[in-house]
């Protein structure tokens, strides 16, 4: 992976967690394996389920190590948490809401990450800001009125370094945006209620 994540946070529709109890979300794997991380109570935080954060990271078991990334729509922080955990150099997160903001700042300071920004921002101003090169976009805003078209735009500016990646979550309903040239699908999945996709982007020739 927060903005208004929230990509995991207010604004997404209402449905069951799947994976890990009510109020908290596991750490799947690396060197947090097992850990569990409170989260907000209510329905309207919506952390990426278990099984869909397991296949996302057995996508991306072969270059995690080292990357730079970006936690758009934060939230609980649950994908750029995992990402730290499996090895991920630097994780940015972008969260808006400000008690879900709170708690990642202190999720963080619990498992002691240095490696790691929480900006109390809208993901959209964030991405009209100066850019800087990341490896790896989690993009997982809420599911009703986002323009996912227009993200990638903004990613567009700077935001991701040669052959970076992009990840996608949404509603099992919706179709995948018009992605920019030079994108390209290259893995997609549907669990439950979700639809997930990984994009990557043309590297430099």
């Amino acid at each position: 992976m927060t903005a208004g994540r929230s990509g995991r946070s207010a604004g997404k529709s209402p449905r069951k967690r799947t994976g890990g109890q009510r109020g908290s979300v596991r750490i799947i794997g690396g060197r947090w394996r097992g850990r569990r991380l409170r989260i907000m109570p209510g329905d309207a935080n919506r952390p990426t389920p278990d099984r869909v954060r397991e296949t996302l990271f057995n996508w991306l078991a072969p270059y995690i190590e080292g990357l730079r990334c970006l936690d758009l729509y934060a939230g609980t922080g649950s994908l750029g948490i995992e990402a730290l955990s499996r090895g991920a150099a630097e994780v940015c997160f972008v969260e808006r809401q400000r008690e879900a903001y709170g708690q990642l700042r202190e999720v963080l300071r619990v498992l002691g990450c240095s490696s790691s920004r929480v900006l109390l921002l809208d993901a959209g101003k964030y991405l009209e800001s100066t850019s800087e090169p990341f490896d790896l976009v989690f993009l997982d805003p809420p599911f009703d009125g986002t323009d996912r078209a227009n993200l990638c735009t903004l990613l567009e500016r700077g935001w991701l370094a040669p052959g970076g990646f992009v990840y996608f979550e949404l509603s099992r309903q919706s179709e995948l945006p018009k992605l920019p040239s030079g994108w390209e699908i290259v893995r997609e999945k549907t669990a439950g209620q979700v639809r997930f996709a990984l994009a990557r982007t043309m590297s430099e020739s």
